[in-house]
């Protein structure tokens, strides 16, 4: 049985697979309107969300499936103390597949621990967020026609970004990837990800501070939101808040074919007159997620009986001098064992959240 909890939990060749036959899925829509009939998903939303959500109960209908489970923890036993093992053992027993969205860092992972149907990992705290990854892909192949020898600008918190971190580890497989990151300061890509991703693969990468400077050279820009609440200073973010603001101006120094994604929601980082621009491809970036999440759930629920299709698992460590620092991982929020693994340069890492131990 296979999960899917971060984008490697994919090989590339499984990555293309599930692109190409969403690509099929949106040519023969008739074709799929049964393929899961008889099936349930199980929804299990920790916490606010509206796209992604819907887009796992559209895709499973599509399919002929049905959809349960709930959209807010605080009307589920969960209210009540229960954990995320228990209820994903609980939920198991009603349902033949698990999309699971947690504030919680490592939650999802923690379910696989113990659940007996594939669990999808529909984003993690700011940890994961593999299922926008993959609508980011098909978004990119349909707007662009390829996934090789791109150069991708990331802009805005990419900090704090999960759906930003996915795709860079995502787009490391494919050859000839260029990242721009730009950001402030204060929300610039985390260390672990330019090491163990970008160098550990040979992603050329460089940071700027502005738009403008490099918008000319991308083939796609992923815009994020520059999130206030980040700044201890609020002059500090008036100060840098218009740099990565996306307008027409700036859209004028593009090139022509650039396609301009967001996961969405945005506040005021892509002001509206940009949604007119054929490049804008977000909302089409929105649907895209309903297709490649009804090709996911198609292949999960065809591979959850082939014993061949397993995820990879790392060299764990259980060590009593090893501790994970963060407070928003699973291992310090639930009674679960702390987990480490070896990573690139010695450095050891939490199993669930990637956070370097102490």
């Amino acid at each position: 049985m296979k999960h899917l909890i971060d984008p490697t939990d994919l090989s590339r060749q499984e990555t293309d697979d599930i692109v190409a036959l969403a690509q099929d899925i949106i040519a023969n829509r008739a074709k799929y309107s049964e393929a899961c009939k008889g099936k349930k998903l199980a929804t299990l939303f920790y916490e606010p969300s509206t796209r992604t959500r819907l887009s796992f109960t559209s895709a499973m209908m599509e399919l002929g499936g049905n959809v349960l489970g709930f959209s807010d923890a605080n009307s589920s036993s969960v209210s009540k103390g229960e954990t995320v093992e228990d209820t994903v053992r609980v939920v198991g027993c009603f349902a033949d597949i698990i999309a699971m969205r947690h504030h919680i860092e490592g939650a999802p992972l923690a379910a696989t621990n113990v659940s007996r149907v594939p669990i999808i990992n529909a984003g993690d705290g700011s940890h994961a967020h593999p299922t926008q990854t993959l609508t980011d892909l098909l978004t990119i192949t349909r707007e662009l026609g390829h996934l090789d020898n791109l150069t991708i600008g990331f802009c805005g918190d990419l900090r704090f970004g999960r759906t930003v971190h996915s795709l860079i580890k995502a787009m490391s497989r494919y050859e000839g990837t260029k990242v721009v990151l730009i950001a402030p300061d204060e929300l610039r890509l985390p260390d672990y990800i330019k090491h163990d991703v970008c160098d550990r693969n040979g992603i050329e990468y460089r940071e700027v501070s502005s738009i403008e400077e490099v918008i000319g050279e991308l083939d796609v820009l992923y815009m994020t939101r520059v999130q206030k609440e980040r700044f201890l200073d609020e002059e500090e973010f008036d100060r840098v808040k218009d740099c990565f603001v996306l307008d027409a101006e700036k859209m004028a120094l593009a090139k022509r074919d650039m396609a301009v994604l967001h996961p969405l929601p945005r506040v005021n980082e892509i002001l509206k007159e940009v949604d007119a621009d054929p490049r804008a491809a977000y909302f089409r970036q929105v649907e895209n997620g309903k297709f490649v999440r009804m090709a996911l759930i198609y292949r999960l629920l065809e591979w959850a009986s082939d014993s061949s299709k397993q995820n990879k698992g790392h060299d764990v460590v259980e060590s009593a001098d090893l501790v994970c620092p963060n407070r928003k991982c699973i291992c310090n929020n639930e009674n679960v064992d702390a987990k480490f693994h070896l990573a690139e340069g010695g450095v050891y890492r939490c199993l669930y959240c990637d956070t370097k131990a102490k």
